[in-house]
């Protein structure tokens, strides 16, 4: 008899027990995800920090290292959108395709880099005519090195640029102005 008393006495408070942790899963699910988007922001290098000297696949699926481009003109632009051929993404590279020639008398260097693959990098750069370099970050390594947080889960950057100068960042754009990226860098030159 104790076995059966026994047997009906958890039955009795396993229900009551089960429909409050349904009442909590969600609770749990949202906590979840909140902490992933806490999680997934990475700390964004800062004006007077170092550039890394970091190597990244490009379009073409060349090598390139950062450091050697910082050398070879007075200023380097590296900017980071979400995914190729998307609209945001795609106003911000024809923005800076259409200051390109300004930019370069300039100085400036431009090396674009999201986490697609170097066939995407490479349709993206074709089909918008873009005449600077995209970097094919699939395993977000130049992303990282430069503290750009990315979208949970599937690991897009966020949109940011980064002018440097003798190998020192010298300003930030934590939002990565779109349709006017060449503009806001041009400014930014004026005033140096």
């Amino acid at each position: 008899m104790t076995g059966l008393f026994h047997a009906l006495h958890l039955r009795k408070f396993r229900y009551p027990l089960s429909l409050g942790s349904m009442k909590l899963r969600p609770l749990l699910v949202i906590a979840s995800f909140l902490a992933m988007f806490s999680f997934a922001r990475a700390e964004p290098l800062k004006v007077g920090d170092s550039a890394p000297a970091i190597s990244g696949v490009t379009e073409t699926g060349a090598k390139l290292a950062f450091a050697d481009v910082y050398t070879k003109q007075p200023y380097t632009l590296v900017y980071f959108y979400p995914k190729a051929d998307t609209p945001g993404c795609t106003a911000q590279g024809c923005s800076l395709r259409d200051g390109y020639e300004a930019l370069t008398q300039k100085g400036v260097a431009v090396i674009g880099v999201s986490h697609d693959d170097v066939e995407a990098q490479k349709a993206f750069k074709d089909k918008y005519h873009l005449p600077f370099t995209l970097i094919a970050d699939h395993d977000g390594a130049v992303i990282s090195a430069f503290g750009v947080p990315t979208y949970p889960v599937v690991g897009f950057a966020h949109r940011q640029a980064y002018l440097i100068k003798n190998g020192k960042i010298i300003y930030t754009d934590y939002r990565g102005t779109t349709s006017t990226q060449a503009e806001a860098i041009l400014q930014v030159l004026a005033a140096q």
